[in-house]
């Protein structure tokens, strides 16, 4: 296997770089502070590319992979430039639609995404069900050859920005089907349909995507706006779910990066009891030097996972390790930052701490790290289902 990256990849990743020259940390922290969506950013974004990268170049896209996508969010992310939007939009709804969508579908929604004129958010959590997507409550009821979509969906990231959600639903109740996975259907909602609403849920770590519950109260929906088929979407739904687990992947390891990076840069010039910077002491040294390995190594099996997407193989071991290695990974770096700042690692002036909140929040969102373990214990392992 050739752990090289082409010209083109490595362009991709440095990326981060350059348009971390206008749209850098600070820039970030003001919209996240703020609740602001970040739209000089996205835009540009989209104007070079990237919004589309899953995305064929027939439909507006840039004709790359998962591969591709998970470099230019770490690139992003090396920068302290974490954009959330981009995994539950650019990757899970477009990439998921450019792939399983109709040839309607792809000409109707995937141009004017990938250029940032519409966003997609992705729906699919629910307050009683969480983990457990089995109990999904929201149905769309059949009504002749449309149908009625009922419910409620929470913590949806940018849900108030987005023209469109791409919303799981049963069309068939649990009660009804004889294997639990049947009954599912995928569903492109236009956001300013009828009968549907946004309430915002207040979270404590500063983002500048927001988080949402939407409720849908008999939203008319046709056949057009069903993504793959009738009662048959489980198995590209959880498909999709790994391009986010991988996506997640890519973001805690670039932004551990950054914060060993700006770790880095302190211990190399602060002084305090004599001549010699404090970058040189072990103790400060090695907790920094033990967090960029476990970085590395997350950000290789981010890679991986990646790579396994892309050639169509079954990629739900190696997104799920990527994640639970890089949140870990992630939380580790910026604690051993924390800490090589001392009391100014706390300061709005050095902002490390600030990188802290949403690391933690990815140990926890968007599967827990119970869930995961789980997961690699049933279904790699193969041991018994623990719950």
């Amino acid at each position: 296997m050739d752990f090289d990256l082409t010209h083109e990849q490595r362009q991709i990743l440095d990326y981060g770089d350059a348009i971390a020259q206008k749209f850098d940390r600070k820039y970030w922290m003001e919209h996240a502070e703020k609740r602001e969506f970040p739209k000089g950013l996205y835009d540009q974004v989209a104007r070079d590319g990237f919004v589309g990268t899953m995305v064929p170049e027939e439909y507006g896209g840039s004709g790359q992979g998962m591969l591709e996508m998970h470099l230019f969010l770490e690139g992003l992310s090396n920068n302290g430039i974490p954009l959330l939007n981009l995994v539950v939009g650019a990757a899970m709804s477009l990439g998921f639609i450019a792939k399983h969508g109709t040839e309607d579908q792809k000409k109707r929604f995937l141009p004017d995404a990938c250029a940032g004129k519409t966003r997609f958010c992705f729906a699919i959590t629910e307050s009683d069900a969480g983990s457990n997507t089995i109990q999904t409550k929201t149905i769309a009821k059949r009504r002749g050859n449309r149908f009625a979509l009922s419910g409620a969906k929470t913590f949806i990231t940018d849900a108030d920005g987005s023209d469109y959600a791409l919303v799981v639903a049963r069309t068939t109740p649990h009660t009804e089907v004889q294997r639990k996975t049947e009954g599912f259907t995928l569903f492109v909602v236009d956001l300013k349909s009828k009968g549907v609403e946004r309430q915002y849920i207040p979270v404590s770590i500063p983002a500048p995507e927001t988080q949402w519950q939407i409720f849908f109260d008999d939203v008319d929906l046709g056949p057009d706006d069903v993504v793959g088929e009738v009662d048959k979407g489980f198995g590209i739904l959880f498909k999709s779910l790994n391009p986010e687990r991988i996506l997640v992947a890519s973001i805690c390891c670039g932004l551990g990066r950054y914060a060993l990076n700006r770790a880095v840069t302190y211990a190399n010039e602060r002084k305090v009891f004599k001549d010699t910077p404090i970058g040189a002491y072990q103790g400060v040294q090695h907790p920094l030097a033990n967090a960029r390995t476990q970085v590395e190594m997350a950000s290789l099996m981010a890679l991986k996972a990646a790579w396994i997407f892309d050639q169509g193989r079954e990629a739900g071991e190696f997104a799920n390790m990527a994640k639970l290695a890089a949140a870990d990974a992630g939380i580790a770096a910026v604690d051993a930052a924390l800490q090589t700042h001392g009391g100014n690692g706390f300061t709005k002036e050095y902002g490390i701490f600030d990188l802290y909140p949403l690391v933690r929040l990815l140990k926890t969102a968007p599967l827990n790290r119970e869930m995961i373990l789980n997961y690699i214990g049933e279904h790699v392992m193969g041991l018994p289902r623990s719950y």
